[in-house]
């Protein structure tokens, strides 16, 4: 039975596609916890009417981010986690914590990786007039949003599109390819090897 810690940082919608996909096809999983940064996040709640285990670890407590970082470690940890889940968790992290969760630490990211790293995914796709957008689950290296790619899913970038529009449709595909990267990690399908993705042990 695999042991999974979910961070997020506000309403925890891939958190909860995560949750109920684990439900409805009965993973081999303990969702250990769901830890924030944010005392106010919404996705606790969600997280506490589903009998998880929850934490906070405010980042405004810490005099810099390796001690924020220093502190979720210990709280992760004391949770023993198979797999760490970044689901909207808003934090650089450093790369003292990346390799100490290195090859059990996903995230995913509201673009088709390598492109639009970083924030206002969105609104750069808009800019520059691609005519094609998505997400990519990957797994989380020192080198900001360009860890080995386990799943994207593309959507269309309409003509009247504007930021929300796109976000939102992007959004139902990270429902859909976050549970199922999850579900492939823990029932291993999917591993990462010397930096790489493997699937299948092949």
């Amino acid at each position: 039975m695999k042991r999974i810690v979910i961070l997020i940082s506000g309403r925890g919608s891939n958190m909860q596609a995560i949750l109920e996909a684990a439900k409805a096809e009965q993973w081999p999983v303990t969702m250990a916890a769901v830890i924030s940064n944010r005392p106010s996040a919404g996705g606790l709640s969600t997280a506490g009417e589903s009998g998880i285990a929850t934490a906070v670890v405010d980042h405004q407590q810490y005099a810099d981010r390796a001690a924020f970082d220093t502190e979720l470690m210990r709280v992760i940890d004391s949770y023993r986690p198979d797999l760490v889940v970044l689901a909207g968790f808003m934090r650089i992290l450093t790369e003292e914590f990346v390799l100490h969760y290195q090859g059990r630490l996903l995230n995913i990211h509201p673009s088709l990786l390598p492109a639009f790293p970083g924030l206002a995914t969105h609104k750069r796709a808009l800019e520059v007039g691609v005519k094609t957008h998505g997400a990519t689950v990957h797994f989380v290296t020192p080198d900001l949003d360009h860890g080995p790619i386990i799943e994207q899913a593309s959507v269309p970038v309409l003509s009247d599109d504007t930021e929300d529009t796109l976000a939102a449709r992007v959004l139902q595909q990270e429902h859909v390819i976050y549970p199922r990267a999850v579900k492939d990690f823990i029932e291993g399908r999917v591993r990462f090897v010397n930096g790489q993705v493997v699937r299948d042990g092949v």
